[in-house]
């Protein structure tokens, strides 16, 4: 979808790289410009996070090199750079240096606390940004501090796809007047843009600030429950008839502990009656006393048991390639199934890309 776009990455930690890898995933061509040295964190050469990118290593702090950086956004359509507000002007390939070489550039910068504001100059961390933005505020049962959520609520829901939305927004913006634009992708801003639909919620009475008493946070049947072998199963039967065909499934239909769906004083001892009764049966059973219903109810998978479910197998929402286990690109498009890229090795393709730029200066 994005074929003959070219994006240019400054490499990063975490939600940028992920907005690289999705941009290349959709076809675009994604240049990660490589530091001579990785991180520590993640592989230096063939990183999942790269897959579909071509690789040019560049010391940014050496004249030359820099050079061939500007270089090579002045081919751009955009470039994304995940660093703290100030680190490209101080190396001399900010927005407007860029802007300079290239006017419909689309300048994508991802941060945590964002560009402006008493707090964009410190340090932070996936947890730190949804907690100070709210997103983080239901994350507990009552009484118990919030879990540390998967970094995938911030740094990519938050973060990186919001990143990606923007640049996209301004590609087709660039496209039509010429002109780029500066995408402030904060994740503080992205996870507290995710609430709007528990606000929402909020708004028409079904959700409070109280943890526990909300119309998905409390009932019985929003929530996960043990199954005897220690798995567990998620049951989210919101809609009457949904939560109808959960208590027939359970044998409840006729049970009078059940026969309120929304009564916010009986959740309690519901709760506690459905937690032992799932306690009784493996996880396997479960799943198949529930396997085609309308029950709204799922098992709890691991990414490799998600590979082999039944559902995610037939779609090959999991894929082993190039020597791991990779979730395929989403979303898909109608006609098209995108083949998973192999990620380069650190300067793979740095011969080839310097090869271009010299055409290019003489021309």
């Amino acid at each position: 979808m994005l074929e003959g776009l070219r994006v240019i990455e400054i490499e990063g930690l975490g939600p940028a790289p992920f907005a690289g890898m999705m941009l290349a995933d959709l076809g675009a061509e994604v240049i990660v410009v490589h530091r001579p040295r990785g991180n520590g964190i993640v592989p230096e050469d063939e990183n999942l996070l790269d897959r579909g990118k071509k690789s040019i290593v560049l010391d940014l702090k050496a004249p030359d090199d820099l050079a061939t950086a500007r270089a090579l956004i002045a081919t751009a359509d955009a470039v994304i750079e995940g660093f703290r507000p100030g680190v490209m002007e101080r190396l001399g390939l900010g927005p407007q240096e860029c802007r300079a070489d290239n006017p419909a550039l689309v300048y994508g910068r991802m941060t945590g606390w964002g560009q402006e504001g008493p707090r964009a100059q410190t340090a932070g961390h996936d947890l730190n940004y949804v907690a100070a933005s709210g997103a983080l505020w239901y994350a507990s049962e009552p009484g118990h501090p919030p879990i540390t959520p998967p970094t995938l609520l911030g740094d990519i829901g938050g973060g990186a796809l919001y990143l990606v939305a923007g640049v996209l927004a301004g590609m087709i913006a660039a496209q039509r007047t010429g002109r780029g634009t500066v995408v402030d992708a904060a994740i503080v801003d992205g996870s507290a843009h995710m609430m709007a639909l528990l606000m929402a919620l909020r708004q028409a009475g079904h959700f409070t600030e109280e943890r526990g008493k909300s119309l998905l946070d409390g009932p019985p049947w929003s929530r996960s429950y043990v199954c005897a072998d220690g798995g567990h199963v998620t049951v989210q039967c919101l809609e009457p008839q949904f939560h109808a065909e959960f208590l027939s499934r359970m044998g409840l239909a006729e049970d009078a502990g059940f026969a309120t769906q929304h009564d916010a004083t009986r959740w309690p001892q519901q709760t506690a009656r459905l937690a032992g009764i799932f306690a009784e049966k493996p996880r396997a059973h479960w799943t198949a006393l529930f396997d085609g219903s309308d029950a709204c109810v799922a098992a709890v998978l691991s990414p490799d048991q998600a590979r082999e479910e039944p559902h995610m197998a037939a779609r090959g929402t999991w894929q082993d390639a190039h020597g791991a286990l990779q979730p395929a690109p989403a979303p898909r498009f109608d006609g098209q199934r995108t083949q998973l890229r192999p990620a380069p090795r650190r300067g793979q393709h740095d011969a080839a890309i310097r090869a271009e730029l010299a055409q290019n200066a003489r021309e």
